[in-house]
C-alpha cells in the first residue's frame, strides 16, 4: 500500500489532494492499485467522481491533461516532459500534453516581497532605481517583473514562487513511490518506465528550482554561439543572482509566435526561419548543449532581423558518442541502408528484447517510402516522428536526451514551417551533419580516439594480474559467491508469506470452531444462557478470526 510505504505523516494532506484530483477525472481504479484509497478512506474523505456526464465526452488524454493542470507544478511540468516522448506515447496524447502551460494567477507581491529582500540583503529600492510591483508573466515555478538596476540597465528580474520547493519536494516523494509500485505490479504501464521518467523529471525540476544555474546555463550557450552576430543571448547581473532570485537584461521585441507583429513590422520570415534552424543545428550538432523549450514564445525578434533565445531553465545534453549514433542514423537514411538505421535503433533499445528481423523489415520499407523525394520536399520532424512511432511499436523505449533532441527538431521545423511555408529543415540541417561527420572522422579526432582507446587498454592490462590473483584466492579460500538477482522475487516471496499467514489463521477457525462442536456436547462445567462457557468462546474466537480472514482477502482484492 502506498500510504504504508510513505511511513510519515508530512505528506498526509498532498497524498489526498492528489487522490481527490485523480478520482474526479475517473481514475479511481488507478487511486486503489497504488494504495491512495486506503490513505483516503482513514482519513474519513474519500470522493467519487461528480461530473460523469462530463468525463464521458473527454478523451483519455484530455483526462490526463485536465488532472494535471489541477494537480499544481510538479504534474504541469510531467505533462510537458511527456511532451517531448514521442517514442512512449501516441501523437494525439502528445498533442494533448503539450497544451499544458505554466502561465498560473500571480502571487501577490507582498508574499514575495519578504523572500525577494532576504535575497536582496536589504530593501528592493537599494538595489533597483525602480521596480515594476505588477509581474510581466506569472509561471508555476517562478514569476517575472520589470526594473531598472542604479546605473540604468532595464532588467528583468526572476523571483522563485514562495513555498515551492517544499511542494515541489513532497510531489518527488509521492511519484517516485507510484512509480516504483506501477512499475513491479502493473505490466501494462511497466513499459513506459515510470521510474526513469520520475527520475528524469526530478532531476529537471531541480534545474528549474536553481535559477542561477538557468543562468548559467544561458551563458554557457552564449559563449558557444559568440560567432553568431544575429543572436542575442539576455546578460546576466550575477552581483543580484542566487537559487531564488535571478537578474537579467530585459530584451523587448516580438516573439515568433506573433506573426501579425512579425509582418506588421516588416520582418523577413524566411531569413529568421533559417536564423533559427541555424542556432538549433548548431547547439544540437556541434555543441551537444542546447536549449531544449524553443517554442515561439521563448524566441523573440529584434531590430534588424535578428533573435532572441529566452529562459534557459530547461536544457539538454547530446554526449559525443549520442551525436555520433544520430549522424549513423541520418547517413543510413541518406544511403537507404536499412541494416545501419536499424543497427542504431537496435543500440538505444539497450538490452530490451526486439524482433530484429521485424524492425529491419519495417525501416527497409520506411527508407523506400521516400525513394526519389526531393530533398525540399523531406519534412525532417515527420521522419523523426516515424522512428519513433516504429520504436514504439517494437517497445523501445528511447534514451532521454535523444527524446528531447527529437521533440526539438520537430519544434524548430514547425516554428520553421509557421513562419515560411517553403521551409526546408533537411536542406538546413544537411551542412551541419556534413561537417558533423568530417569533424568526427578528422585526423585530431581519430587521433583522440585512439589515445583514448590505447589508454583503457593500457589500464586494463595493468589492472588485470591483481584481478586474477584476486579471483584465485577467492576460489582457493571458497570466498567465490554467484549471485542470481530473479526479478520480482522479493514481490512472490511476500506473497507466499501472505497466502500462508491466511492459510495458518484458517486452519486455526477450522480447529475452534470442531473444538468448540465437540465441547457442546459434553455435560459440566460453567455455562451462560444454558450453553457451556468455553465452547461458546471457541465460536467467537473463530467467528472473530473468520471476520478478519474475509476482511484481508477483500482488501487485497481477492487474493492478488
Amino acid at each position: 500500500m502506498l500510504w504504508e510505504t510513505l511511513g510519515a505523516a508530512r505528506d498526509l494532506g498532498r497524498l489526498q489532494e492528489v487522490a481527490r484530483v485523480l478520482m474526479r477525472y475517473g481514475f479511481g481504479d488507478l487511486v486503489r492499485r497504488v494504495g491512495l484509497s486506503g490513505a483516503l478512506e482513514r482519513a474519513g474523505r474519500l470522493v467519487r467522481s461528480e461530473h460523469v456526464a462530463e468525463l464521458a465526452t473527454l478523451t483519455p488524454p484530455e483526462r490526463v491533461r485536465r488532472a494535471f493542470e489541477e494537480m499544481g507544478p510538479s504534474f504541469v511540468k510531467l505533462g510537458q516532459l511527456l511532451a517531448t516522448r514521442v517514442d512512449l506515447f501516441a501523437p494525439e496524447w502528445i498533442a494533448e500534453f503539450e497544451k499544458l502551460q505554466n502561465q498560473v494567477p500571480a502571487v501577490d507581491f507582498e508574499a514575495v516581497r519578504g523572500q525577494l529582500e532576504d535575497d536582496l540583503g536589504g530593501p528592493v529600492d537599494s538595489a533597483f532605481a525602480w521596480f515594476d510591483e505588477t509581474p510581466i508573466a506569472a509561471a508555476s515555478i517562478a514569476q517575472v517583473y520589470r526594473a531598472r538596476l542604479k546605473d540604468g540597465s532595464e532588467v528583468a528580474v526572476k523571483v522563485r514562487r514562495p513555498g515551492i520547493r517544499p511542494l515541489v519536494e513532497a510531489d518527488m516523494r509521492l511519484l517516485q513511490r507510484m512509480a516504483r509500485i506501477l512499475e513491479s505490479e502493473s505490466p501494462e504501464l511497466r513499459r513506459y518506465q515510470p521510474q526513469a521518467l520520475v527520475r528524469q523529471l526530478q532531476a529537471s525540476l531541480a534545474r528549474e528550482l536553481d535559477l542561477a544555474a538557468e543562468c548559467r546555463h544561458a551563458e554557457r550557450i552564449a559563449a558557444n554561439l559568440a560567432e553568431e552576430a544575429a543572436l542575442v543571448v539576455p546578460r546576466v547581473y550575477w552581483d543580484h543572482t542566487c537559487e531564488r532570485m535571478n537578474v537579467q537584461q530585459f530584451i523587448e521585441g516580438i516573439p515568433l509566435g506573433d506573426q501579425d507583429g512579425l509582418r506588421a513590422a516588416g520582418a523577413d520570415l524566411p531569413s529568421l526561419a533559417r536564423l533559427g534552424a541555424r542556432v538549433g543545428m548548431k547547439m544540437l550538432f556541434e555543441d551537444g548543449f542546447f536549449h531544449a523549450d524553443p517554442h515561439p514564445g521563448n524566441v523573440i525578434r529584434l531590430e534588424g532581423d535578428r533573435l532572441a533565445l529566452l529562459d534557459f531553465g530547461m536544457v539538454g545534453r547530446l554526449s559525443e558518442a549520442r551525436r555520433h549514433q544520430v549522424l549513423d542514423l541520418f547517413d543510413g537514411l541518406v544511403r537507404r541502408d536499412a541494416g545501419q538505421v536499424a543497427e542504431v535503433m537496435l543500440d538505444w533499445a539497450g538490452d530490451e528484447r526486439v524482433d530484429e528481423t521485424a524492425l529491419q523489415a519495417e525501416v527497409d520499407a520506411f527508407i523506400d517510402h521516400y525513394h526519389g523525394v526531393p530533398l525540399g520536399d523531406l519534412r525532417l520532424g515527420n521522419m523523426l516522428t516515424e522512428i519513433a512511432a516504429m520504436l514504439r511499436e517494437h517497445a523501445v523505449v528511447l534514451p532521454a536526451d535523444l527524446a528531447m533532441m527529437v521533440k526539438v527538431l520537430v519544434t524548430l521545423e514547425g516554428v520553421g514551417r509557421r513562419l515560411d511555408p517553403g521551409f526546408d529543415m533537411a536542406s538546413e540541417a544537411a551542412p551541419f551533419l556534413r561537417r558533423a561527420m568530417l569533424s568526427r572522422y578528422s585526423p585530431r579526432a581519430i587521433a583522440r580516439r585512439g589515445r583514448r582507446a590505447a589508454g583503457d587498454t593500457l589500464e586494463l592490462l595493468s589492472s588485470l594480474p591483481g584481478q586474477l590473483r584476486h579471483t584465485l584466492r577467492a576460489l582457493r579460500q571458497g570466498r567465490m559467491n554467484v549471485n542470481l538477482d530473479v526479478e520480482r522475487l522479493k514481490a512472490f516471496g511476500d506473497q507466499v508469506a501472505h497466502s500462508a499467514n491466511r492459510l495458518t489463521v484458517g486452519i486455526v477457525v477450522a480447529a475452534l470452531i470442531i473444538g468448540s462442536s465437540i465441547v457442546m456436547t459434553v455435560e459440566g462445567g460453567p455455562t451462560l444462557l444454558g450453553l457451556p462457557v468455553f465452547g461458546l468462546l471457541g465460536f467467537v474466537g473463530a467467528a472473530i478470526g473468520g471476520v478478519w480472514l474475509v476482511w484481508t482477502i477483500w482488501r487485497s482484492g481477492g487474493g492478488r
